[in-house]
């Protein structure tokens, strides 16, 4: 293919000749604008946050107009723009702004966050235009019912229902009045949450302001709305997805930025889309591992929205059964209010939970409930409720049959002889035989040798869900059991005497079960990691607000010790002071969110380019390096076989210096990328997980 040949000289019109353009090619030393010369002809298209194509280093790359300049500081003739790709702005100036401040703080390459943010262009999508043919949002509900009466029956839905809560009436009034309250909500055990949001969503939209709602899954996304279509109509809900096509993102985003997508329902990818008038941010879900892009620079949904709130200056509702430290400290900070429910709501809506007693009484009625994986009491609980005609739940915290094996005689965990990976027992048919796999790499094992003693024999050390739906098979013989997983997920289920086996986030809806088992409860609370708790309690949470209140014979039980303080935290259902606990055992041991903690991964030699251009700011404490955590993916650019080499280094700073870690950050790697040092190397300013 022949070279593309150069321009001729351009004549560029009075005015505003110059366009300061970033290029979009994700590389740190480059992020900056680039002046470019303006033709006549593209003089009224080319404004700021228009996408254009633009010669950079040799090649034709896309690039976004910041700003139109009357002159320039490059000395010589400025290259002209190419073609401007579209003269939709996609990048307006909010959105901008948004984005440095989040490369700032994130240590991030600005280019990378406008690709999250906005979809490729896609012609097809520009030429089918604006849904309705144009119609304004109000003219999308296609019905001759005045839009006064369809703000009235919002408003007072909305009103009645977050009236429940104690603050809740003066939030929704502030909403609709354009004021930036801030809150963290609390549903009580049995709210239909979904409802919630749709009643102050549509109250706010009918009223004339933008809604943004952020959950963690496209199920939520579903819930949600569903629930809107009570008040508005299908053509007037923009949902955004990883699962959506390039035509249909594109469409949508330019209907958010025409104003046509007044409404908007998303995963984490929507917390940066472009309403217009924004008035309130709902966010379901905070602390969900979801919600964490994972493309650098690995931002957390929450604080996007947090930061959009405080920005422009919109209503922010954050809510979920429980709450993180990093919420609790905002609440403490005077950041949000709480919005609760009555304590006597609260406890009126509660099954019975309880843990496995440890007491010489307990063990004289039970012997075996300490050493039983399902005791007596487990039993008796899901026996009770398949007797009242209601379905009983079983919840699993992992999926498979024998997700993890150790050797029979010494108890080393089995590993792959291939890859070091964990070995498991798959589920197969009764007749066949069962024969270890590597949960990495899929290669079979069938004659293990253990490393450590020599030994040939297996056991079970954690038992997932397809073995516990063939233990309660016999337990309970002719009673329908069903199975929901992440690869196999249930929406709903019906009344009825049945058992449903789940693993968590994936338990199917349900009029109300009568009964909740939650099986190895220390699987999750003996997790290393900081918020293994945290997770537990939200977890186990969501398994109990789906049974029917103790007056109509609900109970939780969880197999294990009643006198653990997470379990304690689900008895009394006390989610404002687990949090508060939690927070201040993380104040204590110097973890976030007390500091501002930066993961940098690499290997020795990256590690130690970045600390020859970094100048740590007053007070900043560095640990390790030490050798990758398990579980967390080695950085891009290690080989394989490589993986050996990567490092981790924990960098710690007070929060005042969070922003100056970040900008700090940020220009170190921008001058290592200036010397061409480009070996793996990855920076994530308070991660999901530290190690």
């Amino acid at each position: 293919m022949s070279p593309e040949p150069a321009p001729a000289p351009v004549a560029v019109p009075s005015g505003r000749p110059v366009a300061h353009v970033l290029p979009l090619i994700g590389v740190p030393h480059l992020d900056r604008g680039f002046d470019y010369a303006v033709p006549p002809e593209m003089d009224g298209d080319a404004r700021p946050g228009v996408r254009v194509r633009i010669r950079f280093a040799g090649r034709l790359v896309d690039g976004i107009v910041l700003d139109r300049r009357r002159t320039t500081s490059h000395v010589g003739d400025l290259a002209p723009l190419r073609r401007v790709l579209s003269p939709a702005v996609v990048v307006p100036e909010r959105l901008r702004v948004l984005v440095d401040t989040l490369a700032e703080r994130y240590a991030g390459v600005r280019s990378d966050i406008i690709r999250a943010a906005v979809p490729p262009r896609h012609a097809a999508a520009e030429k089918a235009g604006l849904y309705g043919g144009g119609a304004g949002w109000e003219d999308l509900y296609g019905s001759l019912v005045p839009v006064d009466e369809l703000t009235d029956t919002a408003v007072s839905a909305a009103r009645e229902g977050w009236g429940r809560y104690v603050h809740g009436g003066a939030f929704v009034d502030a909403a609709l009045a354009g004021r930036a309250a801030r809150a963290a909500w609390l549903p009580s055990p049995r709210e239909d949450w979904a409802l919630r949001v749709a009643e102050l969503t549509a109250a706010v939209a009918w009223s004339g302001g933008g809604v943004l709602v952020v959950v963690p899954t496209v199920r939520d996304v579903t819930r949600v709305r569903d629930a809107l279509r009570t008040f508005l109509s299908a053509a007037q809900i923009t949902t955004m997805t990883a699962g959506e096509g390039p035509a249909a993102r594109y469409r949508s985003h330019l209907a958010v930025l025409a104003g046509q997508g007044r409404v908007v329902v998303g995963t984490r990818s929507a917390a940066l889309a472009p309403v217009v008038d924004l008035r309130l941010i709902v966010l379901t879900g905070e602390a969900e591992d979801a919600l964490v892009d994972p493309r650098a620079p690995y931002i957390h949904a929450r604080e996007v929205l947090r930061l959009r709130s405080a920005q422009e200056g919109t209503a922010l509702v954050v809510g979920d059964l429980t709450r993180s430290a990093e919420v609790q400290r905002l609440v403490e900070d005077g950041e949000l209010a709480t919005l609760r429910a009555p304590r006597e709501t609260v406890t009126a809506e509660l099954p019975w939970t309880q843990g496995v007693e440890d007491s010489a009484t307990a063990r004289e009625r039970d012997p075996h409930a300490a050493h039983s994986r399902v005791p007596s009491v487990a039993f008796a609980a899901l026996r009770a409720a398949l007797d009242a005609g209601r379905p009983g739940l079983v919840s699993v915290p992992r999926r498979g049959y024998a997700p993890s094996v150790a050797c029979a005689t010494c108890r080393t965990p089995a590993r792959c002889r291939r890859c070091n990976g964990p070995l498991e027992l798959p589920a197969t048919r009764p007749d066949e035989p069962v024969t270890p796999r590597c949960r990495w790499c899929g290669r079979a094992e069938p004659r293990f040798t253990c490393t450590t003693c020599g030994g040939h024999g297996l056991r079970m050390t954690v038992v997932g869900q397809d073995r516990t739906v063939e233990e309660l098979g016999r337990a309970f013989p002719g009673v329908e059991i069903l199975a929901s997983s992440g690869a196999r997920p249930r929406e709903r289920v019906g009344d009825g005497g049945r058992l449903v086996v789940a693993t968590p986030g994936v338990e199917p809806l349900c009029p109300g079960y009568g009964a909740a088992v939650i099986l190895d409860p220390w699987l999750t609370t003996s997790r290393a990691d900081l918020r293994a708790r945290e997770t537990a309690l939200r977890q186990w949470s969501r398994v109990a607000s789906l049974v029917v209140p103790r007056s109509d014979g609900g109970r939780v039980v969880v197999a294990g010790d009643a006198t653990d303080p997470t379990v304690q935290q689900l008895i009394r259902w006390d989610p404002e002071g687990a949090a508060a606990r939690e927070l201040r055992l993380r104040e204590e041991a110097g973890f976030p969110p007390a500091v501002v903690m930066a993961a940098v991964d690499g290997t020795a030699e990256t590690l130690a380019q970045l600390e020859e251009y970094w100048q740590p700011p007053e007070g900043t404490e560095m640990l390790g390096p030490v050798t990758l955590p398990p579980g967390v993916r080695p950085p891009a650019g290690l080989a394989p076989g490589e993986e050996d080499l990567a490092r981790r280094m924990i960098v710690r700073t007070p929060t005042a210096g969070a922003a100056e870690l970040g900008a700090r950050l940020r220009t170190a790697q921008a001058q290592r990328s200036t010397h061409r040092r480009t070996g793996p190397l990855r920076v994530v300013i308070d991660p999901v997980r530290i190690g």
